[in-house]
């Protein structure tokens, strides 16, 4: 898995840069992270409940949370 793909995601949704994350929605190999960004987006622009857009918020970082925890515990078994 590519790490740096999380970290954008990271870095793109703390600083609200939106049409970034959206390039990187298209461009990673990560399925489910490109579901999350595009469920997080669509909420964001169409949703009129705030309560909605905040699910589709945390439920994207904690993916995010998740695969970096994942490709790092995966990049040091394979070093061992």
């Amino acid at each position: 898995m590519n790490t740096i793909d999380y970290d954008k995601a990271l870095y793109y949704t703390h600083r609200s840069q939106w049409d970034n994350l959206l390039i990187l929605m298209v461009r990673t190999k990560d399925d489910f992270l490109s579901k999350k960004i595009e469920h997080f987006l669509h909420a964001y622009n169409f949703e009129r409940n705030y309560r909605v857009i905040q699910e589709k918020l945390y439920s994207l970082l904690r993916y995010i949370d998740h695969a970096s925890i994942t490709s790092e515990y995966e990049l040091y078994t394979d070093e061992i």
